[in-house]
């Protein structure tokens, strides 16, 4: 199952952004503009990982929606707020929060606090991948789709963890051969495009997510 963050922030534009952050790490995200709904839609997903609020909202600001849930959850809490006083840093972790990031903040640092304090909670597994119905654990090497496993030569496994951990980037099929292949390959260039027909039917409708960018290479979009 993928990861599910509730993102609540009254701001369309910041929010957007948040979203698009998440989901560019495979997150499954659900969004709210108020506390109220914030409260609403948490009570309706029973399966949240993880809630990033924003303390300044109408209807019910972070703190109260915060000291709510906190009354019978432990669900991770990271407050979002363009406060950066100490004392606002101070009444948000008392009231249980488990972070708090001051706006503006950098994509590196905010999907870095976002993954500590799900691993805190123990929400993620290193070395194991949820893209869409995929799950890849990088220690067994093992693929499962929709949990059936999938047969993956050991070249079309190194071509998927290659191009996941390299997601939403053109990568040129030079680049592919030695990275998978190595740089001593003298071989048809061609096997990569046999690798990734074969890869793609294997992923069934996550093989549609491997691009082919014309004149350069294949991308695998998230």
């Amino acid at each position: 199952m993928p990861i599910k963050i509730l993102v609540a922030e009254d701001e369309m534009r910041i929010r957007k952004l948040i979203k698009d952050y998440l989901l560019n790490e495979g997150y499954e995200i659900i969004e709210a503009e108020d506390g109220k709904e914030a409260l609403q839609k948490f009570y309706l997903n029973n399966e949240i990982d993880l809630l990033i609020l924003d303390v300044m909202m109408p209807k019910m600001d972070g703190w109260g929606v915060c000291k709510e849930i906190r009354e019978e959850y432990d669900t991770p809490i990271i407050f979002l707020t363009a406060l950066g006083e100490s004392h606002d840093e101070i009444q948000g972790l008392d009231l249980g929060a488990d972070d708090y990031i001051t706006k503006p903040f950098r994509y590196e640092v905010f999907i870095a606090r976002v993954k500590a304090a799900l691993r805190r909670a123990n929400k993620i597994n290193e070395g194991i991948y949820h893209i869409g119905n995929l799950e890849i654990n990088t220690n067994s090497r093992k693929v499962k789709r929709d949990s059936e496993e999938v047969f993956l030569s050991p070249k079309e496994y190194e071509l998927l963890i290659y191009l996941i951990e390299n997601k939403n980037i053109a990568l040129e099929r030079d680049k592919i051969l030695d990275a998978i292949w190595g740089y001593d390959f003298y071989g048809d260039p061609r096997t990569i495009d046999t690798h990734i027909k074969t890869l793609r039917s294997k992923l069934g409708e996550m093989g549609d997510n491997i691009k082919t960018v014309r004149g350069v290479g294949y991308r695998f979009e998230v």
